[in-house]
């Protein structure tokens, strides 16, 4: 077939049908939607199974791909529903799954073991060692995060995996897949779909009450696009699906032209939807003026553009034109073949032809009805015809050949551009659970070295401490190499650096890496560590458990959004934990809200919502957490969660005396001293 239907990919978001028709009728080449459950967007339509097929059947009718959106993360309960899912997607012919949870890449690969695989955003793929780990999992494809620069986008795009960009739309402000503030605040959890975007409301650290601190301006590369292809971007992905047809005509046009080298109306763009504007901050490596809201001004400009935008959309978009070959003799059905210019060629029967009384049938005649096209996606090329003497065929039997001719070119296109899959009818094991009869171990997570002083490390399992931490006390901590848990940074931004360093720790005698990133259990596996499964792989079910011990790791951290009920219903081959004490993580950032508001110097590490809460902002060399003002406590409800085999208290700003306090309050199982605290989300659980 013709090579249009290749790269590059303009990837468009469809939240319902007439999204669908405005995005392929203004040029994307593919689309990505969700079904009515497992979609990151669960307050976008969405589609049911009918609308699914045909949304599939419309776009393989112009060659364009549709990507399936499961990127949740699962509960063990919720299976069979995926597997049923699933099943009946690959059966309507979606083009690939978008998939967070790697507990689901294991089950659909076993059960559809053909289907294209792309590791969502969600993923937190941000390095080069991230995407091959990917690549190994099974993914042909990989989003990436959404804070990288030029540079980092070009070392992923160096590891021979599909590589897609998100380029325009909106920027939260959380690295995907690590934002845990709608959760923890509501319940509504964004690894779930349901995020409640706290983020857009009134944060401050220098007493605004109008100021949002947490508010990104959108994102948009649209300018960069034939950059990106260069440096080998397989796909320009816009971000939107919750978003009206008209932004989706308006984004994917900007993006064609971009593509031909035209002039984009930024203007136009704009005027649709923004938040005070775009900003290529990431790409660019410039962080500054990153922020802006949604203001008055951004919602009445739309109504200027929103009528011209409708009209992009109105009339199908021709993408082929049609040779005609009619055959009309006396006595014979008229035949008509019709060949498009992408090579599918159909050929059908209509009426028999009468004798002329008056005016005999020529090919004026004929070429007069085969142009009436009309709102197909052809046009007329030309026409042959092998015509008898002296015989006629009617205008109306001219035209219905016509439709049937290319009513049966489109299931032609249709049927070749739907892929057919393999599918397997893999068992779901029923889970009960296993109890442990053993009381959990406990690790402490510390900040720095200096919280260990005095501290009675002997009813420690294991002490988990920055890698800088590490370097910085060697030699105090080597006679204990076997109890120190390596925790590299959460946001990698030179990778290479971090593999030397951790290579040098290897050498030097520390065997033990906490994997809070899928780059790290490809590292720890290749530096030979014993790798530590963390929060930050939001581990939820049994499926994911599994493989984690399938890739060697020898126990892992839950996320804390499953309920007591869940985790007492795990069942596992490796030991797994619980966050038992400390400040659980709201989001993690690539962009400092405080900095940005009233610069370093004057940083008081505290962010203050609408309510009077004081956050925690933690700094990092290359990144920001956000921290939940209240304390986690469990040490006096421990006896609850059954089958856990070890707790990790995190700790923060704590002195040595105080780690030291708390753990014996844990070995105890003594109520909380303290006047506030949570008890997380394992007794409401999450959306």
């Amino acid at each position: 077939m013709n090579n249009k239907y290749i790269s590059p990919e303009i990837l468009a978001p469809c939240g319902g049908l007439e999204s669908v028709y405005a995005a392929i009728r203004c040029g994307a080449n593919a689309v990505y939607l969700g079904g009515k459950e497992f979609s990151a967007r669960q307050n976008a339509a969405n589609f049911d199974n009918n609308e699914l097929k045909e949304a599939v059947n419309y776009c393989h009718l112009f060659g364009a791909k549709v990507y399936l959106t499961i990127n949740t993360v699962f509960f063990d309960t919720e299976f069979d529903d995926l597997k049923e899912f699933i099943i009946q997607s690959a059966i309507i012919g979606v083009d690939a799954f978008i998939i967070q949870d790697l507990g689901a890449c294991e089950f659909i690969k076993k059960t559809i073991p053909n289907i294209p695989l792309h590791a969502s955003t969600q993923m937190t793929i941000h390095s080069p060692n991230g995407a091959l780990f990917a690549k190994e999992m099974g993914f042909s494809r990989v989003v990436v995060a959404r804070e990288l620069s030029k540079s980092q986008i070009s070392k992923i795009c160096k590891t021979d995996i599909e590589v897609e960009v998100f380029v325009h739309g909106a920027l939260c402000v959380s690295v995907s897949g690590q934002c845990y503030m709608s959760a923890i605040i509501g319940s509504r959890s964004a690894n779930r779909g349901l995020c409640a975007q706290a983020c857009r409301l009134p944060f401050t650290s220098s007493n605004d009450k109008n100021a949002c601190a947490l508010s990104l301006k959108d994102l948009s590369i649209i300018k960069y696009l034939r950059e990106l292809l260069e440096i080998g971007v397989s796909s320009f992905k816009i971000e939107g699906r919750m978003k009206r047809p008209e932004y989706v005509a308006a984004s994917v046009s900007a993006c064609v032209k971009a593509m031909n080298n035209e002039k984009v109306d930024m203007h136009k763009l704009r005027s649709v939807f923004s938040r005070s504007g775009f900003t290529d901050g990431y790409y660019s490596g410039n962080h500054y003026n990153m922020f802006g809201i949604r203001q008055k001004d951004d919602v009445v400009s739309a109504f200027d553009v929103l009528p011209d935008l409708k009209k992009l959309y109105e009339r199908e978009r021709k993408v082929s034109s049609i040779t005609f070959d009619i055959s009309i003799h006396k006595n014979c059905p008229t035949t008509i073949t019709a060949t498009d210019s992408d090579g599918f060629s159909v050929c059908v029967d209509g009426d028999i032809p009468q004798t002329a009384i008056n005016k005999p049938t020529d090919i004026t005649q004929i070429e007069n009805q085969l142009k009436k096209l009309g709102n197909t996606i052809y046009e007329f090329g030309s026409v042959n015809a092998d015509i008898d003497d002296g015989i006629m065929l009617t205008a109306s039997s001219i035209n219905k050949l016509r439709r049937k001719a290319v009513e049966e070119l489109d299931k032609a296109r249709i049927k070749y551009f739907t892929p057919e899959y393999k599918i397997i009818d893999t068992p779901i094991k029923s889970i009960a659970g296993i109890e442990n009869i053993k009381e959990p171990s406990i690790r402490v997570q510390l900040k720095k070295i200096e919280q260990l002083k005095g501290v009675n490390i002997d009813g420690i399992e294991f002490i988990i401490l920055p890698i800088k931490q590490i370097e910085k006390g060697a030699n105090l901590l080597l006679p204990y190499a076997n109890k120190v848990i390596i925790e590299p940074p959460r946001f990698i931004i030179n990778e290479n650096e971090i593999y030397e360093q951790l290579s040098y720790l290897k050498k030097t005698g520390f065997k033990r890496l906490l994997c809070n990133n899928i780059a790290y259990i490809k590292m720890g596996k290749e530096l030979g560590f014993k790798l530590h499964g963390d929060y930050g792989l939001n581990i939820t079910n049994s499926h994911s458990l599994k493989f984690l011990s399938n890739n060697k790791l020898e126990d892992s951290i839950l996320s804390f959004e499953l309920k007591i009920e869940q985790i007492t219903k795990l069942d596992s081959t490796i030991p797994f934990g619980i966050i038992a004490y400390g400040r659980l993580p709201f989001m993690l950032t690539r962009n400092c809200p405080i900095k940005n508001e009233v610069g370093c110097k004057n940083c008081n590490k505290l962010l203050i919502d609408r309510t009077g809460r004081k956050i925690i902002v933690d700094c990092h060399d290359d990144y920001v957490q956000l921290l939940n003002p209240e304390m986690l406590y469990l040490a006096d409800r421990l006896s609850e969660f059954k089958n856990i085999s070890y707790i990790t208290l995190m700790f923060h700003e704590e002195t040595a005396d105080m780690v030291s306090s708390i753990i014996k309050q844990y070995h105890n199982r003594m109520k909380s001293p303290l006047e506030r605290y949570t008890r997380g989300l394992y007794y409401r659980g999450v959306t």
